[in-house]
């Protein structure tokens, strides 16, 4: 591909139907977890499943990292199309079964089965960038599947509250199944006749997705971390006295077996990348935890019918993607400890803010700017933790680096989830267990400033950030 005049585009007429199957599959998995976010309450009312609600995000978030690592592994040894079928079909596979459960155990396994798709298609993915479009189109096909979160980001929430509350829940998972079936076939058919072999002058980073170590034994240790990961979910359904101890457990098999697939250093906050990784954990977590409870809270406690509290996650992504586009232009100028002291402080602002309306019952539409504020916060800080994670790596690690980045961040948000899940069925405060998610949350966020200001500003960050900017406006962790 390096052969290739500068004039080519991702839009050309032999890379047309891949450019825009890949971004119609970015684009659904981005209406999904937006759309399963908006529903999910609904979902636990009608399945009888209160208890395993958190588990149903973070056993997600945790099978999506066995994805991520075996897909990478599958594509650096045989080439990115037998990963990428296979992580597509599971995907939709999950999706169906979520769709179609009739009680929470089995949306929850459709949901393991989804994780395991999700992760695996976005490594395979990106494998297939590596192979097919040529390295100076790399900006600009991530900057389409960044794009493709835009839309989903404006209409997802509202229109999946809008499904449930007209039709129905099931179709927020059915819909999107039947539209990746579609999107499905046109990869198929396009990237049959392309060669997605690994070529001598191709991108080192990608050889190097699945490296670190032996591939077995980093399966084996990302199984061991989703199993402790749900475990810790499934905790909140058991009794207190025996949730608390599994939990407990649980999470020291995760910071064990973890290690291995971290920089060394990642769990002491060792200065530079080993901060930054840590960090995409914690505030992942402390992020995300909230979210999985703010379409609860509104339709619950204050409420409020699905469609609007859609709206809360829609401001919460289009300030994402403001904050991001704001940390492109000024990312550098403000250095990565302001950037850490802004964002870490307008999503603790806007967590405090959420635990006074819960606590005191009053002025809940305040909700929705609030949850826009912590989007924003995000927005700055999450593509300044990419460009870190790239400036801190040399071409021989930049693979296992970016992986260790996905796996931080899946695993910290999905174990922060699955405690707060158990606080709030364990935790009641002023009669319910939303401020106690909402101060788990606050505080795994104050415990990450620790790394957060340890980052440091990376080696030739600067060269970086520019290329990345324009990539950087949607959420990675969702899609």
């Amino acid at each position: 591909m390096s052969g290739e005049p500068l004039t080519a585009t991702i839009w050309d007429r032999h890379r047309l139907g891949i450019t825009v199957g890949s971004v119609v599959l970015i684009f659904l998995g981005a209406i999904e977890a937006l759309a399963v976010t908006t529903v999910m309450p609904l979902v636990a009312a009608d399945l009888h499943g209160e208890a395993l609600y958190a588990v149903a995000f973070a056993g997600t978030l945790a099978t999506g990292v066995i994805g991520m690592v075996a897909s990478g592994a599958w594509s650096d040894r045989a080439g990115p199309r037998a990963p990428l079928y296979t992580a597509v079909v599971l995907f939709i596979v999950g999706l169906v079964i979520a769709g179609a459960a009739t009680d929470m155990y089995t949306l929850v396994v459709g949901r393991l089965v989804q994780g395991l798709g999700g992760g695996g298609q976005i490594v395979a993915l990106y494998v297939v960038v590596a192979r097919v479009y040529p390295p100076f189109l790399h900006g600009r096909i991530f900057a389409a599947f960044a794009a493709a979160w835009v839309v989903p980001s404006m209409i997802g929430p509202f229109l999946a509250g809008a499904v449930a509350q007209f039709l129905h829940w099931r179709w927020a998972f059915l819909g999107v199944a039947v539209l990746n079936v579609v999107a499905f076939l046109l990869v198929i058919a396009r990237l049959r006749s392309v060669d997605l072999r690994a070529h001598p002058d191709g991108d080192g980073a990608t050889e190097a997705v699945a490296s670190g170590g032996r591939i077995g034994v980093r399966i084996l240790l990302a199984v061991l971390v989703a199993i402790a990961a749900v475990a810790v979910g499934f905790a909140s359904d058991a009794a207190p006295a025996l949730g608390w101890p599994i939990a407990l457990v649980s999470i020291a098999v995760i910071v064990i077996t973890i290690r291995p697939l971290l920089p060394a250093g990642a769990l002491r906050a060792a200065p530079g990348l080993a901060s930054v990784v840590l960090m995409r954990g914690l505030v992942a977590g402390a992020f995300f935890a909230a979210e999985a409870y703010v379409p609860r809270m509104l339709m619950e406690r204050f409420e409020f019918s699905p469609t609007i509290a859609g709206l809360a996650l829609t401001a919460s992504a289009l300030s994402w993607s403001g904050g991001s586009a704001v940390q492109g232009r000024y990312g550098e100028r403000l250095g990565s400890r302001r950037m850490v002291v802004i964002s870490t402080a307008l999503m603790l602002t806007a967590l405090l803010g959420l635990l006074a309306v819960v606590v005191t019952g009053s002025t809940p539409w305040a909700i929705l700017p609030l949850w826009g504020l912590a989007g924003g916060g995000m927005g700055l800080l999450y593509p300044r933790l990419n460009v870190l994670t790239l400036a801190y790596s040399t071409p021989s690690d930049e693979g296992f680096n970016s992986s260790a980045l996905s796996i931080a961040d899946s695993t910290g948000s999905a174990v922060t989830i699955a405690i707060a899940g158990l606080m709030f069925v364990s935790l009641p405060i002023a009669g319910s267990g939303f401020p106690a998610v909402f101060a788990v949350s606050a505080i795994v966020l104050v415990v990450a400033a620790v790394p957060g200001l340890r980052i440091g500003d990376g080696p030739g960050a600067a060269g970086v950030a520019t290329g990345l900017s324009a990539a950087s406006t949607s959420d990675p962790h969702r899609g």
